[in-house]
């Protein structure tokens, strides 16, 4: 849509206040909401904001920076205000005063490695699939531990009780433009996914931020908590954020697919999952970003902790589906729905690019199931495994340079930052297990 064409409509449609959106490096969502009469500022990248406010973006003696909003983006919300307004958003990326790229701005750290793999003759194409859970509220309106449901994997009423939400989630998210390929309950009660069409990188980390928004705000509309904590229960399945991804050519065709390859995958795909593996250790410290993040990344709640892949089963961290042609992808199983998807995708992208210019070899697949296996079989199959928490992966993350320039100097320095600050918070705070554990023995 041009500028003239977004001002008709909004007029058309009554629509009172535009949301400028962005993300902080955390991947919280921020917005600038302006009323009608900026709204031709705004399509002129005029609107300026308080940098320093944000996470990991600028001192106070630096803090002014400017809203480049993304035309593609503009969509009206599907629910009016009391008196029958409307509001719309457009999702933006952050510049300086002087008109250069913000360092900090994760939606650009994506588009630079987009704009390498197009260097190379790729498009990155990817689909998530984002779980989360729904918690009751208590008579306070405090969020509680209490899940609205018994269900399990792929129930239905009447264990499902978060199928109306969950349906509620799916209409206002077609409304918007996704298509909406299954909703269904996961394994653990009050756990739930929503799947949508694969996108190119940038669009489909648009989709994520847009997707999170919806479930917490008709999570809301039910009195319920949504959230994309990775795992808020002790016992159960925690939620991930299976990432489905492939590279497209220029005249559209899946260079993933080798018909006359072993697996019937290219040397690109191979080169490329290859890159995933070995970066993984790097990686994993900004697709599960959170302390939190490692108490789902273990042993024995299908948690893909093995750095390996296998295209038949899913106990390593890559598995590769088993449709072929333009369906050929790999499935990285690692990622969880806490991250900033931004910089998820691009250290995913840049790894697997990586890959591709070292011929990286994945090895061969890993068709048992790693769960049973012992250390010594894992030894000898030369299976390591991911950071077991979030200080080991920020050791490994530091020591990467190929993951580290995928971020670049501005958001590496205050994400590692931010992150080492959270762990040594955790590690500072005497938690209950050991008030429990050690307080009357010793």
């Amino acid at each position: 849509m041009t500028p003239e064409e977004i001002l008709r409509l909004a007029d058309d449609e009554n629509v009172r206040f535009l949301r400028l959106q962005f993300t902080d490096l955390t991947g919280v969502l921020k917005n600038v909401e302006i009323p009608r009469s900026q709204f031709e500022k705004a399509l002129e990248n005029q609107i300026m904001f308080d940098g320093s406010s944000i996470e990991g973006f600028t001192r106070i003696e630096e803090s002014d920076m400017l809203l480049y909003p993304d035309l593609d983006t503009f969509q009206i919300n599907p629910w009016k205000s009391p008196d029958g307004s409307r509001v719309a958003r457009m999702i933006c990326d952050v510049y300086n005063p002087d008109g250069s790229g913000f360092a900090g701005c994760p939606r650009l750290a994506l588009k630079r490695q987009v704009a390498r793999a197009e260097k190379l003759g790729y498009t990155m194409v990817v689909g998530p699939e984002a779980e989360f859970f729904l918690f009751q509220k208590d008579e306070n309106g405090q969020v509680s531990l209490d899940t609205h449901d018994v269900g399990g994997y792929f129930d239905l009423t009447p264990v499902d009780l978060g199928e109306d939400a969950r349906r509620d989630i799916v209409v206002i998210l077609e409304s918007m433009g996704f298509e909406v390929e299954a909703a269904h309950h996961e394994v653990a009660p009050g756990q739930h996914e929503i799947d949508f069409k694969y996108a190119e990188a940038v669009a489909c980390a648009d989709n994520v931020v847009t997707f999170k928004f919806v479930v917490k705000k008709v999570a809301l509309d039910y009195g319920l908590h949504a959230t994309f904590m990775p795992k808020p229960i002790f016992g159960v399945n925690g939620s991930g954020m299976h990432t489905h991804q492939s590279l497209l050519t220029q005249d559209g065709k899946n260079a993933f697919y080798g018909p006359e390859e072993e697996y019937e995958l290219s040397k690109t795909a191979k080169a490329y999952i290859g890159g995933i593996l070995q970066h993984a250790g790097a990686i994993v410290a900004v697709t599960n970003p959170l302390v939190n993040s490692y108490k789902r990344l273990v042993p024995g709640f299908e948690a893909p902790i093995n750095v390996a892949w296998s295209e038949k089963n899913r106990s390593p961290l890559v598995r590769v589906p088993a449709k072929r042609g333009m369906s050929t992808r790999c499935e990285v199983r690692m990622p969880d729905p806490a991250c900033n998807p931004y910089l998820a995708l691009a250290v995913m992208l840049a790894a697997g690019l990586d890959g591709l210019d070292k011929g990286a070899d994945p090895g061969p697949p890993v068709d048992k199931n790693i769960f049973t296996m012992s250390q010594r079989e894992k030894r000898r199959l030369k299976i390591k495994e991911l950071p077991a928490n979030l200080d080991a992966a920020l050791d490994a993350l530091e020591k990467d340079k190929v993951v580290l320039g995928a971020l670049g100097d501005h958001i590496a320095e205050h994400f590692i930052a931010a992150k080492r600050q959270e762990w040594a918070d955790y590690i500072s705070h005497v938690h209950p297990w050991e008030q429990d554990r050690y307080l009357v023995e010793y």
